[in-house]
């Protein structure tokens, strides 16, 4: 995993060298370690943040150049509010907030892990590591020039000082694996679609048998032999031929029936025949950020070796319009059975889970089934980008997963289904067709997926809103952000692990 920031866990009683970040409240109080560690230049602090209305809330930092009688060259003061108001995701944004304070110059840093309030959790500090190393990630490995205003990647060597570096190690063990899988994830959707097409994708998703991952690829063939049309409808305007991945972590009892997750991977979307405009067709390579989050999602589990036995299967696809390119007024078959008319052929993403959900359902029978795709503009017409697209036909798992989006601030807002809006994707030629009218294109979409999950309990995330091109967080200044891999284990661990 490319990662120029190397993170470790020191006592609190290490010397401080390059920058020092310490952590107060918002009466300017700090932990006991802290107060040491800024010595001398308590009182230059307390000038410094006199003269810039520095207040200690939660996200604003104090920044002060060669403080006097500290080796440290730089001491930055981060405030973390008041205690009492701090919720559990919070010190991973206090995590993110410092390390997106640090120069790209620096070669060290230490993060005194201690807040007024008193001494924290190992979960805590695991946390505040996490959220330093997910915001130090950048994508820059193409850039071979660098301008004078880039800050350039930071490449420092952070030093987490803690009461309990042997706590602080075995919680971040766990943490630490969800952290890589975001930075798969987001290094997947980042890349760029002559890069990552779909079978280099396949082929980086079998780099998870290296950690006991199964990993079994299905190319065009086999697809065929499946009879899942409505996927290779899609791709066979393509020069790159579609695969279909299917992961298996069995970390749990050998009896015990598995959970489910698949994900769109359309590797680059141009629309097909119903061509998209050209203004910003480059973003359509993140249109896989589902099936990147599934691969990302799978090395997390893996590596934290999660208690649970997990599918996850990805359907990875270009959607061209070339020659041999499917039309709009085309009917095709689905593994299902069931007969499609094809509407519009950038409705492209629900034709590719179609059949994957239903060969997972079939062949797996889990307990239940979530799927993750960028599938739907008008998601962002109705939630923007602060919310993904929660659809599900069982009220338990809607449930859970909204209050896993809660702990994890990667949120869920639930959409309603219903046999009213199965009317409005009834075709006149075929048992279903692939796009309604324009109203509720995204519960239209989602209605069409129910179709394909038998009688499985089943969640559809609409990301197309967060998981490329959202808003930068304290967390992440990524154009792909990761989203769903943080929930999604969240999920795991509350309720289907043992």
């Amino acid at each position: 995993m490319p990662d120029a920031v190397k993170l470790g866990f020191v006592p609190l009683s290490a010397v401080a060298r390059g920058v020092l970040v310490v952590f107060c409240d918002e009466t300017l109080k700090f932990g006991p370690a802290a107060r040491k560690a800024i010595g001398g230049a308590a009182d230059q602090v307390r000038r410094a943040a006199a003269a810039s209305e520095f207040k200690g809330k939660r996200g604003k930092t104090l920044d002060i150049l060669a403080p006097a009688g500290l080796k440290a060259s730089r001491l930055i003061v981060v405030g973390a509010g008041k205690a009492s108001e701090l919720k559990e995701h919070d010190y991973l944004k206090l995590g993110g907030v410092a390390a997106g304070k640090l120069p790209a110059s620096a070669a060290e840093a230490t993060i005194v892990a201690e807040l007024p309030h008193g001494a924290l959790k190992p979960a805590q500090i695991a946390d505040i590591a996490a959220g330093a190393r997910l915001r130090a990630y950048s994508f820059d490995r193409y850039k071979t020039k660098k301008k004078d205003d880039d800050n350039g990647k930071l490449r420092a060597r952070i030093s987490v000082a803690v009461k309990d570096v042997a706590a602080a190690r075995k919680a971040f063990a766990a943490t630490g694996a969800v952290v890589e899988g975001v930075l798969m994830t987001r290094e997947l959707v980042n890349e760029p679609p002559n890069v990552l097409y779909p079978e280099e994708f396949a082929r980086r998703a079998t780099q998870l048998r290296k950690l006991g991952v199964q990993v079994e690829v299905l190319d065009a063939r086999a697809q065929a032999r499946l009879k899942m049309g409505a996927l290779l409808g899609v791709a066979q305007g393509a020069k790159h031929q579609s695969r279909v991945v299917v992961m298996r972590w069995n970390g749990g009892a050998r009896s015990e029936r598995p959970i489910a997750f698949i994900g769109k991977g359309v590797c680059f979307d141009s629309g097909g025949i119903s061509i998209k405009p050209s203004a910003s067709m480059e973003e359509m390579k993140g249109d896989m950020a589902g099936a990147a989050c599934v691969t990302g999602l799978m090395h997390a589990l893996a590596a934290r070796k999660a208690k649970v036995n997990v599918v996850g299967a990805i359907g990875l696809v270009e959607n061209m319009p070339d020659g041999n390119a499917q039309r709009p007024g085309d009917i095709v078959t689905s593994m299902s059975g069931q007969t499609i008319e094809i509407i519009n052929t950038d409705a492209e993403g629900r034709l590719v889970l179609a059949d994957v959900l239903w060969h997972v359902a079939r062949k797996f029978k889990p307990k239940f089934m979530v799927d993750l795709a960028t599938l739907t503009g008008a998601i962002l017409v109705a939630l923007g980008q602060e919310y993904a697209g929660l659809f599900s036909n069982n009220d338990e798992l809607a449930q859970r997963l909204t209050a896993a989006g809660q702990a994890t601030s990667e949120r869920l807002w639930r959409l309603p289904l219903g046999p009213e809006y199965d009317k409005m994707i009834d075709s006149k030629f075929a048992d279903v067709k692939n796009a309604g009218a324009r109203n509720a294109g995204s519960i239209t979409a989602a209605q069409f997926l129910q179709r394909f999950v038998d009688d499985t309990p089943w969640a559809h995330l609409d990301i197309a809103g967060t998981a490329m091109a959202s808003p930068s967080s304290d967390i992440n200044r990524s154009w792909g952000s990761g989203f769903g891999v943080r929930l999604l284990d969240r999920l795991v661990a509350d309720h289907y692990e043992k």
